[in-house]
């Protein structure tokens, strides 16, 4: 049985290849500051990655294990960071290898900010996931930003953005532990 409350810390690569084996993954790619190590403490229960306030703080693959060969992995974010430019110019590179180069992977969390709502970075990762085939949902973060009067029209927006219902697009708080639960269900499919 996984389960992600059983996840652990595994690794830290810059190199995809480097990266060991898997049966199955889920990885979770978004911009800068969007709260996916956030989100993925939300999914496990407890802090698990490194979260920062500062953009760009993810500056490798991280990877955690929920199950023997079952990883959740935590790739660095696009658009708007701080580090040595070298490294920020390197990480387009390293994200697009990763998750071309995986046969494990099932399924690729698209993580925007729901506030701010889908940027033009966040329809480029979209469509280059549908051109190389790669399985994706988009989950919305920072649903707790939004104005309650304004939480379902901003919902249906985002969801159009991407071509989705608002049932089928995750609307989550990484604070509100039941905002999560439907991702983790999905989340657990995959990784089977």
């Amino acid at each position: 049985m996984i389960s992600l409350a059983k996840c652990r810390y595994l690794a830290s690569e810059t190199k995809p290849e480097r990266v060991k084996e898997a049966v199955s993954e889920v990885a979770f790619v978004g911009r800068s500051n969007v709260g996916k190590s956030s989100l993925i403490n939300a999914l496990c229960g407890r802090a698990l990655a490194h979260v920062s306030g500062t953009p760009g703080r993810t500056r490798a693959i991280n990877v955690f294990e929920a199950a023997p060969g079952r990883f959740l992995v935590d790739l660095p974010g696009y658009g708007f960071a701080k580090g040595p430019i070298q490294e920020v110019l390197n990480w387009g590179p390293m994200i697009e290898t990763y998750l071309l180069s995986r046969p494990s992977l099932r399924l690729t969390v698209l993580v925007v900010d729901a506030k701010v709502g889908p940027t033009p970075l966040d329809a480029q990762m979209a469509l280059w996931l549908s051109d190389h085939r790669i399985d994706f949902c988009v989950a919305a973060s920072k649903t707790d930003k939004v104005k309650p009067s304004e939480s379902f029209a901003q919902r249906k927006k985002v969801a159009e953005f991407f071509e989705l219902s608002p049932e089928e697009l995750f609307w989550m708080n990484s604070e509100d532990h039941k905002s999560v639960a439907p991702l983790r269900v999905e989340i657990l499919k995959a990784l089977e």
